[in-house]
C-alpha cells in the first residue's frame, strides 16, 4: 500500500534491461505493479514484471501507454557510454526523453522520476563546496555526453514548471558505485590507479542501493523537483583508493591526459579522458533537501561499500 492507504499504481521503468534497471525492478516489483521498455531483452526479469521489447521513441512504446494505466515513469534509457556517444546517441538521448515528456503529459502520468547525475555541476578550481539543486550545470563545456546530459536535465526542468500536473521528480546522485559499468566504477576497477600529481580532490560515492532507496523515496506522493543525493561522508581521493587497497600511481597531468586520450582511443582504458577534471577538482552537493523532505539516510558506509567492490 502507498503512504495514502491506496493500492500501489502501475510503475513504468525505461531502460529496465540495464544493470541498474535491473536492480531496481528487483526492489520495486515486490510492493508496485511494474511495465518496463527497453531494447534489450531481461530474461530474468521478476515473472510479475511486464516486459515491453521497444525504443523508447516508437510508436509501440506509445501503444504501451495507450493500454496501461500507468501513474509513474521512471527514466532510466538514456545513453551514458561515451563510446557510443555521436549523433545517433544523441538522437536517442534527446528525442527519446521528449516522446517520454509528451507521452506522460498525453496520457495523465501522475509522476515522472529522472534520474540525472550530479557530475552535471562540473568539477573545476571555481566549484563551490557542498553545491545545493540551483547550482549551475557546467559539466556541458567539457565533453559531448556531458552537453546531451545537461540537455536532457535542463528539458526535464523545463518539463517541471510547464506541467505542474505531473509530479516531476529529478534526482541528482553523486559518483555512483557498484555492479554498474560507469566511470567511477570503471576507475576503482583498475589494478594500478593513476592519479594526478599535486592533486587530491574531496570526492563523494554513493552505492547503487543507496541510489534504489532514494528513488523508491521519491515515489511520495507530493515528492516533487530536485534532489541531489549523496552517500557516506566527501574523503581525499588518495584517502578512498588507499581504503580500496589499490596501488597508485602519481603522474603529472601534462603526462596523463595525453596517455589517457591515447589509450582510451585505442580501447586500452575504461576511463574517459573528460573524466580527469574529476581527479583533480572536488565537486561535492548538499543533499540536505531529500534528507529533510523525504527522510532519506544512506545505509551503506564507506566501509560497506569497500567491502562490498572489492
Amino acid at each position: 500500500m502507498t503512504p495514502r492507504g491506496r493500492t500501489p499504481g502501475t510503475v513504468l521503468i525505461t531502460g529496465i534491461s540495464g544493470r541498474f534497471g535491473r536492480l531496481l525492478t528487483r526492489h520495486l516489483h515486490r510492493t508496485h505493479p511494474v511495465v518496463g521498455i527497453d531494447r534489450r531483452p531481461f530474461p530474468e526479469a521478476p515473472r510479475d514484471v511486464v516486459l515491453h521489447r521497444a525504443d523508447i521513441r516508437s510508436r509501440r512504446a506509445e501503444d504501451v501507454f495507450r493500454t496501461t494505466p500507468i501513474e509513474t515513469v521512471i527514466h532510466l534509457n538514456v545513453m551514458h557510454n561515451p563510446r557510443e556517444m555521436g549523433a545517433a546517441a544523441h538522437r536517442f538521448n534527446l528525442v527519446g526523453t521528449r516522446h517520454i515528456l509528451e507521452l506522460c503529459e498525453r496520457h495523465g502520468v501522475h509522476k515522472l522520476i529522472v534520474l540525472s547525475t550530479a557530475n552535471l555541476y562540473g568539477a573545476s578550481p571555481d566549484t563551490m563546496r557542498y553545491l545545493a539543486e540551483d547550482a549551475p550545470l557546467l559539466e556541458g563545456a567539457r565533453s559531448s555526453l556531458g552537453r546531451d546530459l545537461v540537455e536532457l536535465d535542463m528539458l526535464c526542468s523545463s518539463f517541471f514548471w510547464q506541467h505542474p500536473e505531473v509530479e516531476t521528480v529529478i534526482l541528482r546522485p553523486v559518483h555512483l558505485v557498484g555492479s554498474v559499468q560507469n566511470a567511477p566504477s570503471n576507475y576503482l576497477r583498475l589494478p594500478k590507479v593513476p592519479i594526478l600529481m599535486g592533486f587530491d580532490p574531496l570526492v563523494q560515492v554513493i552505492h547503487e542501493d543507496d541510489v534504489v532507496q532514494a528513488l523508491r523515496l521519491t515515489l511520495t506522493p507530493g515528492a516533487k523537483g530536485v534532489f541531489n543525493v549523496a552517500g557516506p561522508p566527501a574523503v581525499p581521493l588518495r584517502t578512498l583508493l588507499a581504503l580500496f587497497g589499490k596501488r597508485t600511481v602519481a603522474v603529472p597531468h601534462v603526462v596523463l591526459e595525453p596517455l589517457v586520450k591515447r589509450m582510451w582511443r585505442s580501447g586500452l582504458w575504461s576511463f574517459p579522458p573528460d573524466q580527469l577534471d574529476h581527479l583533480k577538482f572536488s565537486c561535492m552537493v548538499d543533499d540536505a533537501r531529500i534528507r529533510r523532505e523525504l527522510g532519506y539516510t544512506p545505509t551503506r558506509s564507506l566501509e560497506d561499500i569497500v567491502t562490498l567492490l572489492r
